[in-house]
């Protein structure tokens, strides 16, 4: 319309009868208009649309330029210029026209282009109408529509947070999930702070963006004048809805962070059966204000992070208690033993009170012996914990006091059934000579221990075993089978839980053949080995304890050191017999005294035999290597019988009285010696230097 004469009407005169406006609201008219002649004409209600007299108009289109402003009347013209060209049948737009009293209203207007045969376009017929109303209820859906989005939103973010937050298990673990991108991003936050009330202070756990960390805020008191202390006094949310509300409100907290461009703030106290554990606030640099809407999403989601934080600091307290308790059950250190490398590791798998029974030990013995202990109390929970305390203490005892390793798991089966528990534990029990590298090995329900050799190669031991500790007493049930393997020197002994070998969906025999393989592969050092085993457990992750207990000999030389070895034999115990004949014969054979290896292992059985047949009492055996001008292995076999022993001659037929001939005629010297109530017989081997 504009490009057909715009401006040529005047404007009426201010005394000229107008009709009322509000008379006009959703009216509707008609107009047709005449291309060939450029007339517009209006019908009655059209004129009320435009706010105009009929004898203020006269039938042209530019002269509606008093109530159509010039770029209105070009944006129209340009949409029925367009729809012409295009060869359309009709149009529509929306257009603003100044009322008489100088207000604006937004009007509609739909032409019909009529064209002749030809296809030129003669007449436009359409209508006008009064369309304030509707896009003022339009403008109000759509902005209620966003509000209702944008609630919705915010609260499937308050409901995918909260549903994150409740596998929060640590103070960390909250922050992580506000800072992950389903947190409060989502909410158009830009950055998070957060503190936590200790002992009337406010500690920071969670301190916004990069670079954005304010001097001496990391530790506040209550009564300063910040917005997480007025939050964490008042219990009230603090909304900023501006910055000159934040500079006005905190004027020493603001100049540090002008640099941050925040635009408003909102800080929620964290509450908890009725009392603040913290605050948190959320910056955003993009926007000013909230609507109630808003507000009530954000102290929402404020109460579900109180109620996930509590809940997490209850679990890293139970936490802390609980493994303080199960590290106070363990050794507080593992003693240096000569002739070895021990490693030991432990990983909790646990959380809150829910931690595990497992344990090592490592026990000094006499005669350069060692016992290496791993079990497991069945159970997750401090009666577990402490249950294992006690047996780790008890099995200790039994074997410091000289009991065989069988007698050792026997007597704490005992204990364990006595304790009046419902608990039963696996235990495996090793007893390692280390001069002769001797094992005797004792298994209660415990998996198998494994050796690695010194070309890395790992094999696992098969052991005859018995019933759980506490299972066995109960059942009547107590005999543990001793397995006697030899560890060389460089060789490592592997002991562990089944927290090391167990996974889900495998069996226990594939993990044996996992774990075999990884200590394959691993570093040589038993520590770096250890490192590496649990390392392993740790990215496997799972719900049990791993305990693990590495034990390395290391090369003996006996003529440098001067070795020595004691084992003890009970009379009419025939597995001790055989066990110190076993380990006589691997001692010659550890000390280099291989050539003379039958000599000494036919005296000391003489002379232990000797003692068994003789006397009530148990032989003392003790193998000594003696550093001096020549190489000499030294047998001692002690009783408690203070009757000497007496040579006698004997014929071919004789069946007694060889011992001493024997002794005499094998041994390089020998001797007997009077030893408090008893006595010792003792005989010497010259041993060749090795080449």
């Amino acid at each position: 319309m504009a490009d057909r004469g715009a401006g040529a009407l005047s404007l009426p005169d201010e005394r000229t009868a107008r009709p009322d406006p509000v008379l006009a609201l959703n009216r509707m008219g008609t107009f047709d208009w005449d291309l060939d002649t450029g007339l517009f004409h209006m019908d009655a209600q059209a004129y009320e649309v435009f706010d105009l007299l009929p004898e203020e108009y006269d039938g042209r289109p530019e002269s509606l330029a008093v109530r159509v402003p010039p770029p209105e009347a070009s944006r129209l013209d340009a949409v029925v210029s367009q729809a012409i060209k295009d060869g359309s049948e009709n149009y529509g737009a929306y257009f603003r026209l100044r009322c008489r009293d100088g207000t604006r209203r937004w009007t509609h207007t739909q032409g019909y282009i009529r064209r002749d045969e030809t296809g030129r376009p003669r007449r436009v017929i359409g209508i006008v109408r009064d369309a304030t109303q509707e896009l003022q209820e339009s403008a109000a859906r759509s902005l209620r529509a966003a509000q209702d989005e944008a609630v919705r939103r915010q609260t499937g973010v308050v409901q995918v947070t909260t549903a994150a937050l409740s596998h929060a298990r640590s103070v960390q673990d909250v922050i992580d999930v506000l800072k992950d991108s389903h947190g409060v991003r989502h909410l158009g936050a830009t950055s998070v702070v957060m503190g936590l009330v200790e002992a009337g202070r406010i500690r920071m756990v969670a301190e916004g963006p990069e670079d954005g960390i304010v001097p001496g805020t990391r530790i506040t008191r209550i009564d300063e004048p910040y917005p997480m202390s007025e939050v964490v006094r008042t219990l009230l949310p603090r909304f900023i809805e501006s910055p000159e509300e934040f500079a006005e409100g905190y004027p020493i907290l603001w100049p540090h962070i002008t640099d941050l461009r925040i635009t408003s703030a909102a800080y929620l106290p964290l509450i908890a059966q009725a009392r603040p554990i913290g605050a948190m606030g959320l910056l955003y640099n993009d926007r000013r204000g909230f609507s109630d809407e808003e507000r009530t999403v954000l102290v929402a989601l404020g109460s579900s992070i109180a109620q996930s934080l509590q809940r997490a600091m209850l679990y890293e307290e139970e936490k802390d208690l609980a493994q303080g308790l199960q590290q106070a059950m363990l050794p507080r250190t593992i003693p240096s033993v000569p002739g070895a490398d021990v490693a030991v590791r432990y990983r909790s798998a646990s959380l809150g009170r829910d931690i595990g029974g497992d344990w090592y030990d490592l026990i000094p013995l006499p005669g350069g012996r060692v016992g290496a202990v791993i079990g497991d109390v069945q159970g997750h929970d401090t009666h577990a914990a402490a249950v294992m305390g006690q047996l780790r203490i008890v099995l200790r005892a039994y074997a410091a006091e000289g009991h065989t390793p069988a007698t050792v798991m026997a007597r704490s089966s005992v204990f364990l059934h006595e304790l009046d528990t419902d608990r039963s534990a696996t235990c495996l029990y090793a007893e390692a000579d280390l001069t002769t590298g001797v094992v005797q090995v004792v298994r209660a329900g415990h998996i198998d221990p494994l050796i690695r050799h010194t070309d890395a190669s790992c094999r696992r031991i098969s052991v005859e075993g018995g019933l759980p500790l506490g299972l066995s007493a109960e059942f009547g049930r107590l005999e543990y089978p001793v397995s006697t393997v030899e560890l060389d020197p460089g060789q490592t002994l592997v002991l562990c839980t089944d927290g090391l070998v167990e996974q889900p969906g495998a069996d226990l025999d594939d993990g044996l053949r996992t774990l075999a393989a990884l200590i394959e592969s691993g570093p040589d050092d038993v520590r770096d080995l250890a490192d590496r085993l649990i390392d392993v457990a740790e990215e496997r992750g799972g719900d049990d304890d791993v305990a693990l207990l590495l034990l390395r000999r290391r090369g003996w030389d006996a003529a440098r050191t001067g070795g020595r070895l004691q084992q003890h034999v009970a009379p009419g115990d025939p597995e001790a017999l055989r066990l110190a004949r076993h380990m006589i014969r691997a001692t010659v054979r550890a000390w280099g005294a291989t050539e003379r290896a039958d000599e000494i292992e036919l005296v000391a059985d003489e002379l232990i035999t000797n003692v068994l047949l003789h006397t009530e009492g148990s032989a003392v055996v003790t193998l000594r290597f003696l550093c001096g001008v020549d190489r000499r292995l030294r047998v001692e076999v002690e009783d408690s019988s203070s009757a000497l022993p007496r040579r006698r001659d004997v014929d071919v037929s004789g069946v007694s009285g060889r011992g001493l001939v024997l002794v005499d005629r094998l041994t390089d010297v020998w001797g007997v010696e009077a030893r408090g109530g008893g006595k010792c017989v003792w005989c010497e081997f010259v041993v060749p230097e090795r080449t």
